[in-house]
């Protein structure tokens, strides 16, 4: 059915991504697809790491891990950004056609009043996008 699905990941809190997680996985599993983590980084030092290049390397960590504890194949997809948190919603559409990517599986919270203000990634990327966006709800 699908052949490569696409995890947006934030490596800071990759602990809050369990239920998406699982899901990619045994969609990849049931369908044979391989699954694309993408993160998306700025050329700053940040918490999680000091260079792009880091970044990476631990994106492709996290990839293998998944792989191994998930029974399929992985890959990870570093994007790097002037401003991650701007450009988020532009960084994870890029990342879909670089990828290559026909299924997207992403974490995301339950509605509330906020989301008036604030940015809904997996809604602009369902949006926007020529794929299929399955959106995640809770930990």
């Amino acid at each position: 059915m699908f052949s490569k699905i696409m995890v947006p990941v934030d490596l800071g809190h990759a602990d809050k991504l369990g239920k998406a997680l699982g899901v990619a996985s045994q969609m990849a599993r049931n369908s044979g697809a391989e699954v694309v983590y993408v993160g998306v980084t700025g050329s700053a030092p940040t918490r999680v790491a000091h260079t792009p290049e880091d970044y990476a390397a631990k994106l492709d960590a996290f990839a293998a891990e998944q792989a191994e504890t998930g029974g399929h194949a992985a890959a990870g997809h570093a994007m790097v950004s002037h401003d991650p948190a701007t450009d988020l919603d532009a960084s994870l559409a890029k990342a879909a056609e670089e990828t290559g990517a026909d299924l997207v599986v992403m974490a995301t919270h339950v509605p509330g009043a906020f989301d008036a203000f604030g940015p809904n990634h997996g809604g602009a990327l369902a949006r926007h996008s020529k794929i299929s966006v399955f959106l995640v709800r809770g930990a």
